[in-house]
């Protein structure tokens, strides 16, 4: 049985190096489904274990044994619910789904854990969802006007709501209309009572790829997903791409205008896992390349290169690669801590980020350190790894960042604090250098980025990823913070079908 919702939980921190303060970036969530398999259950748990990188604050599987659909949600990893016999046990059937979860939109509570269930006309529906609708509370308060019920406060019970008011006749089609009407940036997993679907949007913002296990098929988010059940990667799903997986084997069907994929960059910076392999290209090996392109660009005259891990492990190893620079764990990781972490008192919580990062000190002291991360959010995780560094002896310490400067937040699955509060937004190079009072800070740029992925130049006109949150070029409209244009424009609606 699913649990109750309860009170308000005590206030969760997901990385208990920035304890509370919104300094990471963090991905919505992952999903998984795997269709024809006597063990889809336990399988899809160690698909969401892969997975866990992308959401650290519940999961949930849905399973269907052909005649009843169970449901296990829980807040927390899934290592702390899902390696147990009896939960698996009670997920009987030869179909999943499975989503581990980090809230962009809607609160920390039971009813908003995923995978989303309901009941409609032709059937039993199950939902997962990764990444964020820009067109949710648009859609909400017109659903709502009309008579609609919502269980939750996510934007993914939007789609349950659209799928259930088709008046099409087949679930494909039902499920098609429903895309047709929402906008944003998102990967879909969902079950019916026959059916397997997956969907990505039309410009394939978050990735979906699909794999092949025995006589079954699996969707998942990234392909370290399919590794660990040795499932065969077989492709993405393409960008604006509806498969239905079903015992016939598979139906593909494109219902949007072909348009030119932009996916995600920070797939590549951050939230994809180092193994993972996303349109061709190996993460760990793209990370490299960043660090080695930012060390052509800008240089340091320093002793060591120290990554502030893990996150920034890859790019230290390609500036160190390119400079000649001996590189050091001069940052130690206490993996032990938890991905979770109760928020401690105030008196001791500004030691937060040395329940997770601690210096070597024989690494650091009387060196000239090159501190190497991914990104700046707000700049105060940066502020106590230099103060660290100096506290440990370093003689100078020189900030280097394997991505530009972010300066507008995102709408599409990255939780992303205001402008307001985007250091890069508010500050120029040298007030940032000031405010984490490291002696030099410098960015890759945006140009840096494509060539670390063998592309020359960013395409100003057409861009080739998502990238606005280093440039404020949206792919897409804004419409729930634009407000609704004068005439809805669902242009798309009548090919539906």
């Amino acid at each position: 049985m699913v649990p109750s919702d309860e009170n308000a939980p005590a206030r969760f921190v997901t990385d208990p190096g920035d304890q509370g303060d919104g300094d990471r970036l963090r991905e919505a969530c992952g999903v998984f489904g795997i269709f024809q398999n006597t063990d889809a259950a336990a399988l899809t748990a160690l698909g969401l274990h892969a997975l866990q990188h992308r959401g650290q604050e519940a999961a949930g599987i849905v399973a269907f044994d052909g005649n009843r659909y169970h449901s296990e949600r829980r807040m927390g990893l899934v290592g702390d619910h899902f390696t147990k016999r009896s939960v698996i046990e009670r997920l009987k059937g030869e179909v999943a789904i499975g989503h581990v979860r980090y809230s962009t939109t809607g609160e920390t509570i039971m009813r908003n854990v995923q995978p989303l269930f309901a009941d409609l006309d032709a059937g039993g529906f199950a939902l997962c969802h990764n990444g964020n609708l820009t067109n949710a509370l648009t859609l909400r308060k017109e659903l709502i006007k009309e008579g609609a019920i919502f269980q939750s406060t996510t934007d993914t019970e939007v789609i349950l709501h659209l799928v259930a008011r088709s008046t099409k006749q087949q679930f494909t089609e039902k499920f098609i209309e429903a895309l047709l009407q929402i906008e944003g940036g998102y990967s879909l997993v969902g079950l019916t009572n026959k059916k397997l679907v997956g969907a990505r949007d039309p410009l394939g913002i978050r990735p979906l790829v699909l794999g092949r296990l025995g006589d079954g098929y699996v969707l998942a988010s990234e392909t370290c997903a399919l590794d660990i059940i040795d499932a065969e990667f077989v492709r993405e799903v393409e960008n604006g791409e509806v498969v239905v997986i079903t015992k016939d084997g598979i139906e593909s069907h494109r219902p949007f205008p072909k348009s030119r994929p932009r996916p995600c960059i920070f797939e590549y910076i951050y939230f994809s896992r180092p193994d993972s392999i996303v349109d061709g290209r190996c993460i760990y090996d793209v990370r490299k390349a960043m660090g080695r392109q930012l060390a052509r660009e800008a240089p340091a005259n320093a002793d060591v290169i120290i990554p502030v891990p893990d996150s920034g492990v890859p790019a230290a190893i390609g500036y160190a690669q390119e400079s000649g620079i001996p590189f050091e764990l001069g940052i130690i990781r206490n993996h032990y801590v938890g991905r979770t972490f109760i928020e401690p008192e105030q008196q001791i919580r500004k030691l937060g980020v040395k329940l997770k990062h601690s210096a070597n000190r024989g690494a650091v002291r009387g060196n000239s350190v090159v501190l190497l991360d991914d990104s700046i959010v707000r700049g105060t995780t940066s502020v106590k790894i230099v103060q660290m560094m100096y506290e440990a002896g370093a003689k100078e310490v020189h900030m280097r960042i394997a991505s530009p400067p972010i300066t507008h937040p995102d709408f599409y699955g990255i939780d992303t604090p205001d402008q307001s509060k985007l250091l890069a937004a508010t500050h120029d190079l040298e007030g940032m250098r000031a405010y984490i009072g490291a002696d030099s800070l410098a960015f890759l740029s945006i140009d840096g980025i494509y060539k670390s992925m063998g592309i020359e130049a960013r395409d100003p006109s057409s861009p080739q990823f998502t990238d606005h949150c280093f440039t404020g070029d949206y792919p897409t409209r804004l419409l729930d913070r634009e407000g609704p244009p004068p005439q809805k424009q669902l242009s798309f609606l009548a090919e539906a079908g």
